[in-house]
């Protein structure tokens, strides 16, 4: 059975993020998958520490960061699965920090500074994995290209289909900020705002992200 795994990098387990990347998973069970979610917020974890113990010659780590932590044996699982979609709200044009520990501890192990007889980078993982990033962010998509959101998270998918092969990204915009918006200071937008568009397009987004597991899972069976 085909294993998808989904990575939660938002502190909050049930809002926007959580609920896209749920949506996402639900497609994947549609399409035949055994599926596991990670909420990396309830893990205790630090990004790439230089170690180079997955860069020595005759590495015994596999592909797997060598660091014994909370987030081994999600890497573990990681490099086992046939699907991975991380989900990350932004903060300041970037992922957030727990995601982007995440994937240097993902991504460079199963890299590597050896290229084959072709120039082509040789990399642990040999096929081709379908892998897709899900971002939820306040800023309008009207805006997106002003504030070069784009180009800024764009790194994270070139890194992505660099190791992994295949990778996609989901732009989930003006998001539904708080539970209660009566307890917080902002004038940059309006509350009836933010719920109108949210009546309008969250269900859309969440449709979108229902394709995205989806079809990632049936790439596997291609």
């Amino acid at each position: 059975m085909t294993k998808a795994l989904f990575i939660n990098g938002s502190p909050r387990k049930n809002f926007n993020t959580a609920q896209v990347l749920d949506k996402a998973i639900e497609g994947a069970q549609a399409a035949g998958a055994e599926t596991e979610r990670i909420d990396l917020y309830s893990l205790n974890y630090k990004g790439c520490m230089s170690c180079f113990a997955c860069k020595l010659k005759n590495s015994k780590t596999n592909g797997v960061c060598a660091i014994k932590d909370d987030l081994r044996p999600v890497l573990e699982r990681a490099l086992t699965a046939d699907v991975i979609v991380i989900g990350s709200p932004i903060y300041y044009n970037c992922i957030t920090g727990m995601v982007r520990s995440f994937m240097e501890r993902l991504l460079f192990p199963v890299g590597s500074y050896m290229l084959d007889e072709n120039g082509n980078p040789m990399n642990f993982h040999k096929k081709v994995l379908p892998t897709a990033l899900i971002y939820t962010m306040n800023v309008p998509e009207e805006l997106l290209d002003q504030y070069h959101y784009r180009e800024a998270l764009a790194a994270h998918e070139s890194a992505m289909s660099l190791v992994f092969g295949h990778c996609e990204s989901l732009f989930v915009c003006n998001t539904y900020q708080f539970k209660d918006y009566s307890r917080y200071a902002f004038n940059v937008f309006k509350e009836e705002d933010k719920a109108k568009y949210r009546d309008e397009h969250f269900h859309i987004d969440l449709e979108n992200a229902y394709s995205l597991g989806k079809r990632l899972v049936e790439m596997t069976n291609v």
